[in-house]
């Protein structure tokens, strides 16, 4: 009835608590461990290369970030992306100024999809996939 999108992933956290980590998937551990070291060569790269070049080194954290929330957060930061590109080729000095702020309200705020899947709700209309996840049939 209610939703809670990090349910399951604390579910499948406390079930690893007390069974242990023989509760993965087989090869999750080898998995995990290729994108961990994959994450620190990213970072290290970002450090040592010059700005001009690291500017186009991806966060790992920031790739992160919607595979632990979920998909339709990477549209927000999208959208967040596009507008702050816009912005500093309008008005730099404002947008180096303000970014901090915009970004903040963009994520935490999570305001651009809540009047369009609020609207939806109410027209009782199911969101497109983007903006929720249903379980499969039988599960």
């Amino acid at each position: 009835m209610f939703k809670a999108p990090l349910a399951v992933i604390f579910r499948e956290m406390s079930i690893i608590g007390v069974e242990g980590l023989s509760a993965l998937p087989q090869h999750c551990l080898a998995i995990c461990s290729v994108f961990f070291i994959t994450s620190l060569v990213i970072n290290l790269l970002r450090d040592v290369t010059p700005e001009n070049v690291s500017k186009f080194i991806p966060s790992p954290m920031t790739m992160a970030i919607p595979f632990y929330i979920g998909a339709y957060f990477s549209i927000d930061m999208f959208i967040g992306t596009a507008i702050m590109f816009v912005w500093e080729r309008a008005n730099e000095e404002e947008c180096r100024n303000f970014k901090d702020v915009v970004a903040s309200v963009l994520i935490c705020g999570d305001g651009i999809w809540s009047v369009p899947s609020a609207i939806l709700s109410i027209l009782r209309i199911d969101p497109p996939i983007c903006m929720y996840f249903k379980p499969s049939v039988g599960s």
